[in-house]
């Protein structure tokens, strides 16, 4: 799409791609989003600590966003260390509750799960896992299961 013409001072949203172009040329100067505050994610890590449950979180890419504003706009961040950490503990949290209730899951052999909140990023990082384990649930089920067709080994 078209962008600009840019007006100096002015503060304007545009596409990250474009805002970490910008800012890696010192053309820019990055705002960071709202929540990413360390009062406000400071609250999140809480919340997600006393919940049982997934907690929505801030955007559908905090843990993208995040790495990349640190990564390449961390001067224009204040206390971006602080901010860091309290993401990191946010995740670890949140993959500590989905490994919890993926183990869960395989001992109580259910067939669904609901997973409410997750982000892309969370679900894919334990997508290969899950379906591992579903795999080997359903192979031993049918396994174990007598079958019409299923033929016994005589030694």
């Amino acid at each position: 799409g078209d962008l600009g013409p840019f007006n100096p001072g002015l503060p304007v949203e545009v596409p990250v791609w474009l805002a970490i172009n910008l800012k890696q040329r010192q053309k820019c100067r990055l705002i960071p989003p709202e929540w990413m505050d360390v009062g406000k994610l400071e609250e999140i890590r809480d919340q997600e600590r006393k919940e049982d449950t997934f907690t929505p979180m801030p955007s559908p890419y905090y843990m993208e966003l995040t790495k990349l504003l640190l990564n390449y706009a961390s001067d224009n961040i204040p206390r971006a260390d602080e901010i860091r950490t309290l993401v990191k503990d946010t995740w670890d949290t949140r993959m500590a509750k989905l490994r919890l209730s993926a183990d869960s899951f395989v001992r109580q052999q259910e067939v669904h799960a609901k997973l409410d909140n997750l982000t892309l990023m969370e679900i894919n990082t334990t997508g290969t896992f899950l379906t591992q384990a579903l795999d080997h649930m359903y192979k031993l089920r049918t396994n174990l299961q007598p079958g019409e067709s299923s033929h016994s080994q005589d030694f």
